[in-house]
């Protein structure tokens, strides 16, 4: 019996492929508990928003900190501008990307209308990222964040790492969208005809772009718990075997640079794993925790 896909099954595979200045107090100082969300609706419901968590050692005797800076692949341009902005003030910023060692992050260049680059083409996941810049009004991470300073270090899987990593384990992208699609789900039984509703006010709007994209900012919100319920006690190479790649290159980096202030620039659903790691494998506490507003959904 083939099962149709719904409305919000189609919306997590979507988000499988996403996927203000504060005092910071004393390292003794820590946030207890630590915190359990790394993307969120803004209290008013006008704004997704994703965190900066900054981490010290528990001590308190190394000058040093890492700061979890949450990203969403598709956003404002004003997010992405500001995320330039902070990157200027750290000494290192390690950045996720399955991509071989050594490459260099360059904006797409401009097609004319109708064209699409090559590369979109041949990536499934950067195609519906695409799509959902275009439907719902929003910029490509890969266009708005500038990788070229020099201070940008490569801190993730090359695709041959990737692949090994999930042959070790058993995995394939279909499985994982599988899985996905299974928790998408599982959410609408649990949500009933919420997720009707929402798709009829959607049509109903005077501002339909706005709507939807008030519905998928909803919708990746609460993904969060179902991505790490995909995780699972083992974890997968899409998120624990990255992030313990990128934890190798910061150790690799302070031995080599002893940087002072390193920013680790993931997407918002590798958060609650890399916390988990800092305080675990580096005795390290959240000291404090700022929200940045990556879309803007006022009327």
């Amino acid at each position: 019996m083939k099962r149709k896909l719904t409305i919000t099954s189609m919306l997590m595979i979507s988000i499988f492929a996403f996927f203000a200045t504060p005092v910071y107090a004393n390292a003794a100082e820590s946030l207890n508990p630590p915190p359990d969300q790394y993307i969120r609706m803004a209290e008013d419901g006008e704004a997704l928003q994703v965190a900066v968590v900054r981490f010290k050692p528990r001590s308190g005797e190394q000058n040093w900190y890492v700061d979890l800076i949450s990203a969403v692949h598709v956003a404002d341009a004003g997010y992405f501008a500001d995320l330039n902005r902070r990157f200027s003030d750290y000494d290192v910023v390690l950045y996720e990307m399955v991509a071989p060692e050594g490459t260099k992050i360059t904006p797409r260049q401009p097609k004319a209308s109708g064209e699409k680059n090559a590369d979109d083409k041949s990536n499934l996941l950067t195609s519906i990222q695409l799509a959902m810049t275009d439907v719902l009004g929003l910029s490509y991470q890969m266009d708005g964040v500038d990788y070229s300073p020099e201070h940008f270090v490569h801190a993730d899987f090359s695709p041959e790492e990737f692949r090994q990593s999930m042959a070790k384990r058993g995995e394939s992208i279909t499985g994982m969208i599988l899985q996905m699609w299974r928790a998408g789900l599982a959410r609408e039984l649990t949500a009933g005809a919420g997720s009707q509703l929402s798709l009829l006010s959607v049509l109903m709007a005077g501002d339909k772009q706005l709507a939807l994209k008030r519905m998928v900012a909803q919708e990746l919100a609460d993904a969060e718990a179902t991505m790490i319920a995909f995780e699972g006690p083992e974890g997968s190479t899409l998120v624990a075997a990255r992030n313990q790649k990128a934890l190798k290159v910061l150790k690799r980096t302070r031995l080599d640079q002893k940087p002072q202030s390193v920013a680790i620039f993931y997407g918002a659903a590798h958060m609650q794993d890399f916390q988990q790691r800092l305080i675990a494998d580096f005795d390290m506490v959240p000291v404090s925790i700022e929200w940045l507003d990556a879309w803007d959904l006022d009327e």
